[in-house]
């Protein structure tokens, strides 16, 4: 999947939605990651290293018992 590295960095910024309303409880599980809730779901935004580090976020979505909705690199414009 090519993305945008941001800054010079070797990170993409990325936004996973998963269905429901994650409580701050689960925020250590996406360490560097900012969750937002918005109608029953919840939205992580933030820098992904590496393809490995997307899959561990991904496994940890799967682990937590969550469904994930999407996954998508957000270009410089979305990142806020």
């Amino acid at each position: 999947m090519g993305g945008r590295t941001n800054k010079g960095t070797d990170t993409t910024c990325y936004k996973i939605v998963v269905r429901g309303e994650l409580s701050e409880h689960f925020a250590p599980g996406f360490e560097g990651m900012d969750l937002k809730v918005e109608s029953g779901r919840t939205v992580l935004v933030g820098e992904v290293v590496d393809q490995s580090h997307l899959h561990g976020l991904i496994y940890r979505i799967r682990d937590f018992g969550l469904e994930l909705l999407s996954v998508e690199v957000l270009s410089e414009s979305e990142e806020g």
